[in-house]
C-alpha cells in the first residue's frame, strides 16, 4: 500500500518569493524522486492562486520516508523554504485504501 504525504504551502507576499519557492521545489522533486523506497515527489501551483502550492509525496510503504529524511538536502529544504511561507505548511500523512473491483 502506497504511503503519501501532503504539504500545503503558501508563499508570502515579498517580491520573488513565488519565483524562488517554485525553483527550490522543482529542484527538491528532482533530487527526492531518486530516494530509494520513493514512488514519486510531485510539486503543484494552484491554477487560481499563484501562491498557493502542494507537494505529494509518495512512498512505497512508511517506513521508505526514512530514506527521505536522512538525504543531505533535507537540511536545506526548510532553511530555504520557511523564510517565504506566510504561514507553517499543512502537513498530513495518507494511507492509500486498497481498491477492490
Amino acid at each position: 500500500m502506497v504511503y503519501t504525504i501532503t504539504v500545503h504551502l503558501c508563499c508570502n507576499d515579498k517580491p520573488d518569493s513565488v519565483t524562488r519557492l517554485k525553483a527550490k521545489l522543482v529542484e527538491a522533486a528532482h533530487i527526492y524522486r531518486q530516494d530509494q523506497g520513493t514512488v514519486d515527489w510531485l510539486v503543484m501551483q494552484d491554477v487560481k492562486d499563484p501562491k498557493a502550492f502542494t507537494i505529494v509525496e509518495r512512498f512505497e510503504k512508511e517506513e521508505s520516508q526514512k530514506f527521505h529524511l536522512e538525504n543531505p538536502y533535507w537540511k536545506t529544504f526548510d532553511p530555504a523554504v520557511i523564510p517565504l511561507l506566510d504561514r507553517p505548511m499543512d502537513l498530513r500523512r495518507h494511507q492509500e485504501l486498497e481498491m477492490t473491483a
